[in-house]
Formats: C-alpha cells, structure tokens, sequence
C-alpha cells in the first residue's frame, strides 16, 4: 500500500482510507458486528492505515465498532473522527460550540479505545459559531494531547482561511469524484496554496 502525507503536517496515512460510514448508518441496516469487524482488520492486514469516522454515524455506535477492531494494532493506524451536530444527531443540526467540542472529544476518547485522536474533523461549518472559536477549542485539545490534527469537512475557502489562521489545517474532507469536480474551482488550489492535505469522499459517486 502506497503512503500519503496530508499536506504539510506530516501526518502519513494510506493512499487509500477506509471510510466506516456505511457500517453503521445510512446506506441500510448496519453491518452484522461480526462481519463488520473482520472487514476492518482485513482492510488493516492489506495496507489500510487511515480509518474515518464520527460520532454522528450511529450515532456512537461507528466509534465503538471502530474502537473493538482496531485496538489490536491502535498505534499503527490513524483514526479521524468528527464533531460538529447537537447530540451526534444530524437531524437535530450543528453544535461546534467549544464545550460541546470538548465533550465529543472526551466521549471519542472512550468509544475508539485510545487517548489521543489523530484527526479531529468539524463535520461541518457551524455558522453559529466563529470559525476562530472552533479553531481555538481544538487548539485546546492540541495543546493537551488528546488531539493530534485539525481538519474540516465540506468546508468554504473563507472558513478554511479563518480556522488556518488559529490551528493550522492538517485536511479537508470533501465529496470529488468523476461527477463532482467542485472543488477544483477554488478549495483545491487554496488548499495548495496553504499546504492542507485533501482526503476526498464518495469517490465512486456514492456507489452509484
């Protein structure tokens, strides 16, 4: 398996990641946790490195999948989790107010077995809540080693810039595939600029 750095953080992951979305939530029932698990430990003993989830897939339930297959070999993975909905309900809308923040955090912490979150991803921009005060609560996190890199998804070039400016950016997560090339007009050529790696989603346009 080939190796990527995100950008300039010098955080190294597989060239391919392994989104865990489909697990527990929103494409039909969840997979049978039997399954579910010896489908992660497969993709680990094929070169997968870079596992993504969040508190909202579930919700909690992808987390705690994650957590369980992954514990084995935790230091030899990279896991992004995301914060950014009231209660880990997407139907209840976005929450990235700093206490909420830190609570998704200390409740990740338990869920994926581990004590440090290699990326932490606002799910998406809250616009409640300055980008400077998200920003500033994960620095927060930083600075207490319970988070290693800041990211964003589905996130605006004004956003990425604000946030930037506080914590540096490790990633951007947004949807690119053959049939969604939007950010290529203005994120990716921001994103080089700055030197923030791109993890896209929906590669195969949402299994088309």
């Amino acid at each position: 398996m080939q190796k990527r750095y995100l950008g300039k953080s010098g955080l190294e992951v597989s060239a391919l990641g392994l989104g865990c979305m489909g697990l527990s939530y929103a494409y039909g029932p969840a997979t049978d946790k039997r399954e579910a698990l010896a489908l992660l430990r497969s993709a680990y003993e094929q070169g997968v490195t870079f596992f993504d989830t969040a508190e909202a897939y579930g919700p909690f339930d992808n987390e705690e999948l994650l957590g369980e297959a992954l514990a084995p070999f935790r230091n030899e993975v990279v896991i992004a989790t995301k914060f950014g909905f009231k209660n880990g309900d997407v139907t209840q809308g976005m929450d990235s107010h700093p206490d909420r923040i830190r609570q998704v955090a200390e409740d990740a912490l338990k869920r994926l077995r581990t004590d440090v979150i290699d990326l932490f991803y606002q799910h998406r921009v809250d616009p409640d809540v300055p980008m400077e005060e998200v920003a500033g609560a994960v620095k927060e996190l930083v600075w207490e080693g319970k988070v290693r890199h800041f990211g964003l998804s589905e996130a605006g070039a004004t956003s990425i810039r604000r946030a930037h400016a506080v914590l540096p950016v490790a990633a951007l997560q947004s949807e690119y595939s053959l049939w969604w090339r939007e950010p290529e007009k203005d994120i990716l050529p921001l994103l080089e600029e700055l030197g923030i790696g791109f993890v896209p989603f929906s590669r195969w346009a949402r299994a088309f």
